[in-house]
């Protein structure tokens, strides 16, 4: 995981939720804003496959944006949101495995057939009865 600490700077607000007066007063909540497309650390294809898997993160200035309120430390939530945004790039970093179509064994499409056959045969057996 490369260290994006370099590239991302905050912005803060008062963030909601617990903490009395002091969420009246303190800028608690966290934003780590780090710029994508201009980034140096990683390679354009890199960036595009970010740009695509964290699209719903990104604004229309090309900033990818995480928000941290979960405690009532700024420093804490400065911590939490870099964490998040480092783990949110490495993940969409991940190529899934192409998916290899497998057969079904003979004997499966042998029990298949068969269960076929029996109902096929269960119906016509209704068939001939109403017939007659």
């Amino acid at each position: 995981m490369k260290d994006l600490s370099t590239e991302i700077f905050f912005k803060t607000a008062r963030s909601g939720g617990s903490g009395g007066q002091n969420v009246n007063k303190v800028e608690t909540m966290a934003e780590a804003w780090w710029p994508l497309m201009t980034s140096a650390l990683y390679t354009e294809e890199e960036k595009l496959l970010i740009a695509t898997k964290l699209a719903k993160r990104i604004n229309k200035d090309g900033y990818l944006i995480i928000k941290s309120s979960e405690t009532r430390s700024q420093l804490e939530n400065k911590h939490i949101a870099r964490q998040k945004l480092e783990e949110a790039v490495a993940k969409a970093l991940i190529k899934p495995k192409p998916r290899k179509p497998s057969k079904p064994s003979k004997s499966s499409i042998e029990k298949r057939l068969d269960s076929k056959k029996k109902a096929s045969a269960k119906k016509d057996d209704r068939r001939r009865d109403w017939h007659d």
